[in-house]
């Protein structure tokens, strides 16, 4: 049963947590979205495609976004307490710390399995569709092959060119179309316009030209054959693409995947290297947010009389650190280098000591305060800071009188 307080913790770490997830996702997809605009446009597909390739990487970015929004909410919430003197009068009322981390412990573990939902199944399927779009792009199943003002092979015996491109490619003009048949018989073709429609055959389509002319020419003929019209249909046998690959990487299986290939004998010994890599990684990132309250408390409180923001800085410097060394450990451990029970569960224990020892300081030692030595340590060198501001404005201006 929650009481009004824990009803007040709960608004106070709701708002933050939902600012900071949704600022992390946005900013990790800005990013990416410059490059895949790069990329497709250098690829000549739609511009479509750059949206559905996002919608395929959010999963991943979530899946960062998620502890950074946790760990920021709880912090954010907590220094907001201490700083009016809140925080001191649930403590002289009886409220422990650990009484007052319930709340944040129910967001952490909603958040945890959410977060154990993104990284165990869905994306390794979203980035696997993400790979695809990739895929279809270079090898023109998109229609990405085929760009502005310059000549394109469509299958061994046909070249189209076109000057301009309308509507995302639904309406091109100035189209130049040259087919050579088997049997030595040419085919050329200039249109006003054309536009590709698909047909009940997944291997053809039709290319409908408006206002042309068409030229057949063949050994047969004494002179080649003139045609004008107004609409035209050509058949255009799609080139055979191949078939994208399955879900062979080890960052696309599922959970249930990575264990059951993890521990297969018939699984080659580097993949098996991979895989337990892997699943150990996406273990390691889930079960560090059942720790993240207690970081965010042990960052969230500053020393007494002080108004530093030390504490959000030094949070989400530790858990990208902890996220860039969890990488690491991942790959070293997939090159069959270090065990990942090594590589991976071994900072996990070491940040592990690191929090329950910070929280220990703040919970139980009067007046603890785990990042005071910090603390005091920018506030000293922030003053020598400014001091060597002042100095070189009082310099630069007995310099500009003299």
């Amino acid at each position: 049963m929650l009481t009004a307080t824990d009803r007040y913790l709960a608004r106070l770490i709701a708002l933050p947590l939902i600012g900071t997830l949704v600022i992390a996702a946005m900013l990790f997809m800005l990013d990416k979205m410059l490059n895949l605009f790069d990329f497709v446009a250098a690829e000549g597909g739609p511009v479509s495609v750059v949206w559905q390739m996002l919608a395929n990487m959010l999963p991943e970015y979530m899946s960062l976004a998620i502890p950074i929004g946790l760990m920021l909410g709880i912090l954010l919430a907590f220094r907001k307490l201490a700083m009016s003197s809140e925080l001191d009068v649930m403590r002289a009322v009886g409220l422990s710390y650990g009484r007052l981390l319930r709340v944040p412990y129910l967001y952490a573990i909603a958040l945890a399995l959410i977060n154990f939902g993104i990284v165990g199944f869905v994306q390794p399927l979203s980035r696997h569709a993400y790979e695809a779009l990739r895929f279809e792009l270079r090898s023109g199943a998109l229609g990405a092959s085929i760009k502005v003002g310059e000549f394109t092979p469509l299958g061994k015996r046909m070249t189209l060119r076109i000057e301009r491109s309308k509507d995302e490619g639904r309406n091109l003009q100035g189209i130049f179309v040259r087919a050579q048949g088997k049997d030595g018989q040419s085919v050329a073709v200039t249109a006003a316009q054309g536009t590709f429609l698909a047909t009940d055959d997944p291997d053809t389509i039709i290319f409908r030209l408006r206002d042309g002319v068409l030229v057949n020419d063949s050994p047969k003929y004494k002179s080649p054959r003139i045609l004008s019209f107004s609409s035209h249909d050509l058949p255009i046998d799609l080139p055979q693409i191949e078939k994208f690959r399955g879900r062979d990487v080890d960052r696309e299986k599922t959970i249930p995947e990575l264990l059951v290939m993890g521990h297969d004998p018939s699984t080659p010994e580097k993949l098996r290297h991979e895989v337990r890599a892997n699943f150990h990684f996406r273990m390691a990132e889930v079960v560090m947010m059942f720790l993240l309250p207690m970081a965010a408390l042990a960052f969230a409180v500053p020393p007494k009389r002080s108004t530093s923001a030390l504490g959000v800085f030094l949070s989400i410097v530790f858990i990208v650190t902890y996220h860039k060394i969890n990488q690491y450990g991942e790959s070293v451990a997939a090159l069959g280098k270090v065990d990942p029970i090594i590589a991976l569960w071994g900072p996990f224990l070491l940040a592990s000591g690191l929090i329950l020892w910070m929280y220990h300081v703040i919970a139980h030692r009067p007046g603890g305060q785990p990042i005071a030595a910090l603390e005091y340590a920018f506030g000293k060198l922030g003053k020598q800071l400014l001091r060597l501001l002042r100095f070189g404005r009082r310099r630069a201006a007995a310099e500009g009188a003299a």
